[in-house]
């Protein structure tokens, strides 16, 4: 799947979602919001209704080409980090687009429950973060866990929770676009 791409599911985490995304335009990233379904809307874990850019099934899925500047971000939030991970065409496409060496970036819930299903040995030994309660099934894969708010292990980026959610979208971005644009975006946020 080519291209920057959040992927909203209803009962997704407003922050999570719309601040990765205000952080990766703010760098100059095209980043899509493309919703699970074709509906007009989707609604957020608060109530927030946002209409997406595009639709799950409408995206071409196909991996052939794909580099780590294609990005695949799985906002937290419940339901939201479950109705990800139940879908089970996002899921293939996630595995798939992984394999032709993509980046997967997940914050909160989301690593344990989506990030999880990478496949056997892929989290090995790889440094993550997430939501406290959701980190069983990464350390189960041998992945290692840390309370940092976001964290970098090679293609996998993954972030602790809503109150972190910009630390997210800045390592997202430091990863496209390097560390002057990074800097530049947080100093623009009164970050520094």
């Amino acid at each position: 799947m080519k291209g920057v791409n959040i992927f909203l599911a209803d009962g997704f985490e407003d922050v999570e979602a719309l601040a990765t995304s205000d952080v990766l335009r703010r760098g100059g990233v095209a980043a899509r919001l493309v919703a699970l379904t074709d509906e007009a809307t989707v609604e957020s874990s608060h109530g927030v209704t946002v209409c997406p850019d595009a639709y799950l099934p409408e995206v071409d899925l196909d991996a052939a080409g794909t580099t780590a500047d294609d990005v695949m971000i799985f906002p937290g939030g419940m339901p939201g980090s479950k109705n990800l991970a139940a879908c089970t065409p996002l899921i293939d496409a996630m595995r798939a687009h992984y394999a032709a060496g993509g980046t997967v970036a997940a914050i909160c819930a989301a690593p344990g429950l989506v990030l999880s299903q990478l496949g056997a040995g892929v989290l090995r030994g790889a440094e993550f973060t997430c939501f406290e309660g959701f980190e069983e099934l990464l350390i189960a894969q041998g992945a290692v866990h840390t309370p940092a708010p976001a964290v970098r292990a090679g293609r996998i980026v993954t972030g602790r929770s809503a109150g972190h959610a910009v630390a997210f979208g800045l390592e997202i971005l430091r990863g496209l676009k390097g560390d002057a644009v990074a800097a530049r975006v947080r100093h623009a946020l009164y970050l520094d």
